[in-house]
């Protein structure tokens, strides 16, 4: 079994978990209707980059 030789300082254990931390999902702005939705994604109204593509309740 591995035994730890060297204590680690509080400080190299923060410079080893620095890359643990959470990221916000990135967003974009639909053109056309100025919605923020996840990028790649169709916007609520059923934009996607500038177009149409969906059908939605609102255009019945």
């Amino acid at each position: 079994m591995a035994v730890q030789q060297n204590k680690k300082s509080p400080s190299k254990r923060g410079m080893h978990r620095a890359h643990q931390h959470l990221n916000n999902p990135s967003t974009a702005i639909e053109s056309t209707t100025g919605e923020t939705h996840l990028r790649h994604h169709i916007s609520p109204t059923g934009f996607y980059r500038g177009r149409k593509v969906l059908k939605t309740k609102a255009d019945a």
